[in-house]
């Protein structure tokens, strides 16, 4: 076996990866601010693979994943953010020579403990954010860029300083600060990506019209967003919040709009009985395929087919 090919390096602690990067132990056991770290790496210039215990932020000077469409960017440059949750496994791309010198600016480590009995611990795990691709990293200009390392700078400080009983409150405000701040600066990222993301739009339709083609779905199942993603070459949370942004609908409920749109069809249309129209529809037991039409109609099968049949 490659080394490259070996299972990722797992770090169960803070004091674990501060040793991996060759840095003095973190000040606090649950939550450490590391300027200019370079992750582990591997021979030549990949990095190492890790899975982490814990959640990471990163901010980089400038990223290779500007978006480019046709002869324009749309993207600003004056550096990117990225989210990984505990794990996940990261490393292993290879980076251009070109880009082998760069390091992240900003690393900030926060072990889930440390958020334990804060709304944020429950709040973190909604950030669609932290599940995104690196290609799908936040850019930002240079206000925002000013905003978040201010909040980095403010960590820094408390983290730096004495500890009484209020360090742990002011570190959580500034983190629940920031993530408030990068969800807001993704938001406009999907409005500035807009022209791009009209693509995406039109490939998804064009994606769940050959998976809602006659006699598909019974064959391959309904479309999960997973697939969806997977077609569409980006990660499932960045596909549901992009989406969301724009549309004001998730993936899960343009697949959901998509069967609901058939099954009507389906019952105003044809004969079919109700468990025909299941089967079609990819449904493995009609009584699912009630439950569902009902949930997202307020009327059964045969109550929506009688309705119209009385219009």
């Amino acid at each position: 076996m490659k080394k490259s090919e070996k299972a990722p390096l797992r770090y169960a602690s803070l004091s674990e990866a501060h040793r991996a990067l060759g840095l003095p132990p973190p000040l606090h056991p649950l939550i450490s601010l590391m300027r200019d770290a370079r992750p582990p790496r591997l021979e030549g210039s990949s990095p190492q693979p890790h899975v982490l215990s814990f959640y990471k932020v990163s901010f980089w000077p400038r990223h290779r994943h500007t978006l480019r469409y046709g002869q324009g960017y749309y993207d600003f440059e004056a550096g990117g953010l990225l989210f990984a949750a505990p794990g996940q496994v990261l490393g292993g791309t290879p980076v251009p020579e070109e880009e082998d010198d760069v390091c992240a600016h900003v690393t900030l480590l926060i072990h889930p403990d440390f958020l334990a009995s804060y709304p944020l611990a429950k709040k973190i795990r909604e950030y669609g954010f932290f599940t995104y691709a690196a290609s799908e990293a936040l850019h930002v200009s240079e206000a925002e860029r000013e905003v978040l390392l201010g909040l980095f700078r403010t960590m820094e400080t408390e983290l730096a300083s004495r500890l009484d009983e209020f360090s742990q409150d002011v570190v959580i405000a500034q983190l629940d600060l920031l993530l408030t701040y990068a969800n807001r600066f993704y938001k406009r990222q999907f409005l500035t990506r807009k022209a791009v993301h009209h693509g995406l739009l039109q490939r998804l339709e064009a994606t769940l019209a050959d998976c809602f083609h006659p006699g598909r779905l019974p064959e391959q199942g309904i479309p999960t967003v997973q697939y969806l993603a997977e077609q569409l070459h980006v990660s499932p949370s960045y596909l549901s919040d992009m989406l969301r942004t724009l549309t004001g609908q998730s993936a899960q409920q343009h697949i959901h709009d998509k069967l609901i749109e058939r099954a009507k069809e389906q019952l105003s249309t044809t004969s079919l009985s109700v468990s025909e129209v299941a089967y079609a529809l990819g449904f493995e037991h009609s009584q699912s395929f009630s439950r569902f039409f009902k949930t997202k109609t307020t009327l059964s099968p045969l109550a929506f087919r009688r309705s119209f049949q009385l219009n």
